[in-house]
């Protein structure tokens, strides 16, 4: 369980960042609902949500991984794997950089499918 402590950690300080930067957009824009038009708030805007749309379900993954008792070395090659991919996703978002945005959102659908077939197999095993 220690090992999705871990990702869940740092995939939550992600989430908190990743907000705080839609936030401050906000205020120095003077912007509270939408975008106003405004692309930097709306990148911002849509890295935070990206970020909200995949990271909880991963996070149950790992955590019901570990629960069932998948080798330790897994939950780090797929939490790592996850988390290095949604830094990469966001990066690349936030600063309109296609090449990263794309291998970021590789990272994580490998990922995610590494421990939906974890899941699954260990499951009916």
């Amino acid at each position: 369980m220690e090992a999705a402590a871990v990702y869940i950690g740092i995939n939550i300080l992600l989430l908190i960042y990743l907000s705080s930067r839609v936030v401050f957009m906000r205020r120095s824009a003077q912007i509270s609902v939408g975008h106003g038009g405004n692309l930097e708030l709306e990148l911002r805007t849509r890295a935070h949500g990206n970020a909200t749309e995949y990271i909880p379900a991963m996070m149950v993954g790992l955590v019901t991984a570990a629960y069932m008792g998948i080798p330790v070395l897994w939950i780090h090659v797929l939490g790592g794997t996850f988390t290095f991919g949604r830094i990469l996703h966001a990066v690349g978002l936030s600063g309109n950089i296609l090449p990263a945005r794309a291998f970021g959102m590789v990272l994580t659908w490998i990922a995610m499918i590494g421990i939906a077939l974890m899941l699954i197999y260990h499951g009916l095993a």
